[in-house]
């Protein structure tokens, strides 16, 4: 599979510059040297990416997850424009030569105009995009909402990915402040906390530790917080990271809520917090249980956080009578353009609030990225659910 990728990436780089030097570098260039330097940065990065990706290290994607994230990204402003060029020119020339007077010229200037927008979009993205935090008002309405608990508010946030924030911090600072700002009765995190490893949260224990709410802050896990993305030394050390972890959120003040569920109080009126560990479809880890976890909440006005949202049709909806399913891990693909998102192929619910009859299913696109450094529409998201009767 990893050769199959760098064959894809190689041709990602080579094809386009091989097909705009040979209709325009060649002709318009006269300097050898000039010729020469057109091929420099796509060999470059392939150089770049091969090294990073496969010399000297068994976990590329931890060891060297910022020098391969911003490899991607130069791809991405670099490579990909000149593959949208490449594809709108190439279209022209094959309907010139079914139909002489449509002109070359002009596909060319159209495919440059869409390679300089998806540059902007793809810059843009990668940096300012990261911090472009979005407050979404979310409102769920009950019948079966205890009297006390209308107006309650749940602020939701999601796959924070703390390690790819090592050289960007203040965006987890401006997050947990945003978050606080919003004065919750309850904080909720759905998972996600970590990329790969649990050591990648521990500069930022203490301003986590700073989310704050009357009813407190509850956590779950996602498929990334058991580090199964990491090649471990042996299988002891795989273990030591999943009880860090779940110390390090513990000790942030954190509920954190393993297949167990929580009662919150208001006057003689009561609701249920539930939280389950991760389920989704293969090959995502399966560990939920949660008819352990909602047993003893029978007739109460339920809430699940339950990071993959998936777990909705497989289970939730079918088994239970659950009213809301706070969910994540979708990150709405980090791209969303005019409502649409590509995490709407792998997704029946990627991004927003669902229905199915009275039962909810509020999916948050999240904080943080796996993999590109790059968020564009799918903008990182704190969510405050508001409880209606």
């Amino acid at each position: 599979m990893l050769q199959r990728f760098a064959f894809i990436f190689v041709l990602l780089l080579l094809v386009p510059d091989a097909y705009i030097y040979w209709h325009y570098i060649k002709k318009w260039a006269k300097d050898k040297k000039v010729k020469l330097l057109w091929w420099l940065p796509s060999v470059l990065l392939i150089i770049g990416f091969i090294a990073a990706r496969y010399i000297g290290t068994d976990n590329p994607m931890s060891d060297r997850q910022g020098i391969i994230a911003w490899l991607g990204i130069l791809i991405l402003c670099i490579g990909v424009p000149k593959l949208i060029f490449m594809l709108v020119d190439l279209i022209g020339r094959l309907l010139h030569a079914i139909i002489k007077p449509i002109s070359v010229r002009w596909f060319a200037w159209l495919g440059t105009i869409l390679a300089i927008c998806f540059f902007c979009v793809a810059f843009y993205g990668s940096t300012l995009g990261l911090s472009h935090f979005q407050v979404k008002q979310v409102t769920y309405t009950s019948s079966r909402l205890p009297a006390a608990f209308d107006g309650y508010r749940i602020v939701q946030i999601s796959d924070i990915h703390s390690g790819s924030f090592h050289q960007r911090p203040g965006i987890v600072k401006k997050m947990v402040e945003l978050t606080n700002a919003q004065q919750g009765d309850m904080i909720v995190f759905t998972g996600d906390l970590v990329n790969q490893r649990s050591v990648e949260v521990d500069e930022f224990t203490d301003v986590l530790s700073q989310l704050h709410a009357p009813d407190g802050v509850y956590s779950i896990l996602g498929n990334h917080d058991y580090g199964n993305y990491y090649r471990w030394a042996k299988p002891e050390d795989e273990e030591l990271n999943q009880e860090h972890l779940e110390k390090q959120q513990f000790n942030m003040g954190w509920k954190f809520l393993k297949n167990q569920h929580d009662i919150i109080y208001r006057n003689n009126d009561s609701i249920a917090i539930i939280g389950v560990e991760n389920e989704g479809k293969p090959p995502f880890q399966e560990y939920a249980d949660l008819p352990k976890a909602k047993q003893g909440t029978e007739g109460m006005f339920r809430i699940l956080l339950s990071h993959d949202p998936t777990h909705w049709r497989k289970e939730v909806l079918p088994t239970t009578d659950i009213d809301l399913m706070l969910a994540g891990h979708t990150h709405g693909a980090q791209f969303m353009l005019f409502g649409w998102s590509p995490a709407s192929w792998a997704y029946d619910e990627w991004g927003g609030m669902y229905y199915e009859g009275t039962q909810g299913l509020y999916v948050n696109v999240g904080i943080g990225y796996v993999g590109l450094p790059f968020r564009f529409g799918a903008w990182p998201e704190v969510t405050v659910i508001t409880l209606r009767r």
